[in-house]
């Protein structure tokens, strides 16, 4: 594979982003017309673009220190979700009613210009807007930005008719550094991704490198249409192509092909290739830590993992007391991604967030990704504002100075439900609770653990035909006890855990059923700590 400063902090950042690009979103109708495009152009191509932050990568960065209007340095959350592109000055990508993109104005955290252009027949053509682009529900603000010159925008979304063919429906939303959220079918904005991580909870700063110009090629819906980007940050450079294949009839999930080439400028301690950042607060595994109505508050449910060894593991997600930190080796992995398996209504009773329809997103690397690691941080939360899941791969060798790299993979956005005629069980759920008998005193360090199978062979099978296959790594846990059975009203298979933990440190539990000589289930991976 080798070949201005960003200042906020990684939970200002997250917790800032958290909702900010559904609460700025409409569904938007056929537009009239669309902003400024300049008439000249330069030659545009991935290739040029890669040579360009290539060659930026030689130079030192400079972080950009022009500050904002003056209207928009002190405003509030609140004004700044109150500014609103006009649907009819957007950017036309399609010739017939297809895509079409809308710009983030700047303000409130986003003090940074992102610049966009729009490709025609091999040239790269700027997008301009100014105040008149925009709605600012303000009558102060808007009079105040009469006549100023707005230096870029923060971002983009953009728009296609992937839910309904006469329905302008959001795709995809770039927003704040290098992340951005899309949408499979019937979808709402949930998990993002990342252009990159960087030294993400280590001893030193965690770097944000940010997207700072976005060139949007056309295409014809329901055609694939590209976006590329150029991604700038104090230790390194990047060029990106994205090519969005929105969700079809036959298809619930928009996939996105990407390519990333990065450039060093210094030795990278740990870099994080395609990163996933979510929101887990609790379910029915830690639903006691939380006085809500709600049975479950959570973006993703859990982490899985196909390493392309044959095994599915299931890293079910936890909102920890203190920092986790996991490493899970591979090499050349299949697949990860962080996942909603809980899909129902019932399981959220929220009519107004609907984390039952937040999307799945699955990384599938494509070419050979080498040795390394998924890894997966939890972020203690008390609130569902904060994002506090992240999970990527490191590869087994640092990045320094000097080195290059390209990486390809797919996003998956959707659904992304377990196929229950498929070859192995899944994990349908994971609770946990007091161990021992109920209706007696238990030891204290007495854990129980329930686990959930189903799917697979699972359906045909009786308890007495499978077998479970438990342990515990670390120092202080072991497990005393654990059966199988079969709940009639689900058909799940339900395996029951007790463990000692008398350690305060954390232990990772391990899991899964077996019968007729080969493994039936996902293998169920938990990091359990005592509070």
């Amino acid at each position: 594979m080798k070949s201005g400063e960003f200042v906020l902090s990684r939970r200002q950042m997250v917790k800032a982003l958290a909702g900010l690009a559904a609460a700025l979103s409409t569904t938007a109708i056929t537009p009239v017309s669309f902003g400024d495009t300049s008439p000249t152009g330069t030659a545009f191509s991935f290739d040029i673009l890669t040579a360009q932050m290539k060659a930026l990568a030689q130079r030192p960065y400079q972080a950009y220190t022009t500050p904002l209007p003056t209207p928009l340095q002190n405003i509030s959350y609140d004004g700044y979700r109150e500014i609103q592109p006009l649907r009819d000055h957007a950017v036309k990508l399609s010739q017939d009613f297809g895509y079409i993109a809308e710009p983030f104005h700047m303000g409130w955290l986003f003090k940074e210009p992102v610049e966009m252009y729009q490709v025609k027949d091999g040239q790269a053509h700027e997008v301009s807007f100014t105040a008149a682009d925009f709605n600012y529900h303000d009558a102060a603000t808007a009079i105040a930005m009469a006549g100023i010159t707005i230096p870029g925008v923060a971002g983009f979304r953009m728009d296609c008719p992937m839910n309904e063919p006469s329905v302008m429906s959001e795709l995809v939303a770039f927003l704040g550094a290098s992340y951005f959220r899309a949408l499979g079918k019937g979808n709402m904005y949930g998990a993002s991704a990342r252009g990159a991580v960087l030294n993400s909870w280590l001893s030193q700063p965690e770097e944000f490198p940010r997207f700072s110009a976005f060139y949007l090629a056309p295409a014809e819906y329901p055609a694939p249409i590209a976006v590329y980007a150029a991604l700038e940050g104090p230790s390194l450079t990047g060029a990106f192509q994205f090519v969005f294949d929105p969700a079809k009839p036959d298809r619930q999930d928009t996939q996105v092909d990407v390519t990333a080439r990065f450039f060093f400028r210094a030795d990278v301690a740990e870099m994080g290739i395609a990163p996933l950042t979510s929101m887990f607060l609790y379910s029915d595994s830690n639903r006691s830590q939380f006085d809500d109505y709600r049975p479950q508050v959570h973006d993703s449910d859990g982490l899985l993992m196909d390493g392309g060894t044959g095994e599915m593991a299931w890293r079910a997600l936890n909102n920890p007391t203190s920092l986790g930190n996991s490493y899970f080796a591979h090499n050349n992995p299949k697949a990860f991604g962080l996942m909603q398996r809980a899909r129902q209504f019932v399981n959220y009773q929220d009519d107004g967030a609907r984390y039952d329809l937040r999307p799945s997103i699955l990384v599938e690397p494509q070419g050979d990704w080498g040795e390394g690691s998924v890894r997966l941080i939890e972020v203690p939360a008390k609130l569902e504002a904060d994002d506090n899941i992240v999970a990527f791969w490191v590869p087994k060798a640092p990045f320094r100075a000097g080195d290059n790299a390209e990486f390809k993979y797919r996003l998956r956005w959707g659904d992304l439900l377990p196929d229950p005629k498929g070859p192995i069980g899944y994990v349908a759920d994971t609770r946990t609770g007091q161990g021992g008998v109920s209706g007696v005193a238990n030891k204290a360090t007495l854990r129980k653990f329930v686990i959930d199978f189903a799917g697979g062979a699972l359906a045909t099978l009786d308890a007495d035909e499978v077998d479970a296959v438990a342990s515990i790594a670390g120092q202080g846990g072991k497990v005393i006890f654990s059966s199988v059975s079969k709940i009639p009203e689900t058909g799940v298979m339900r395996l029951a855990i007790d463990a000692e933990i008398d350690t305060k440190d954390p232990v990772e539990l391990r899991a899964y059923l077996v019968g007729g000589g080969r493994q039936l289930t996902e293998t169920w991976l938990y990091q359990w700590r005592a509070a």
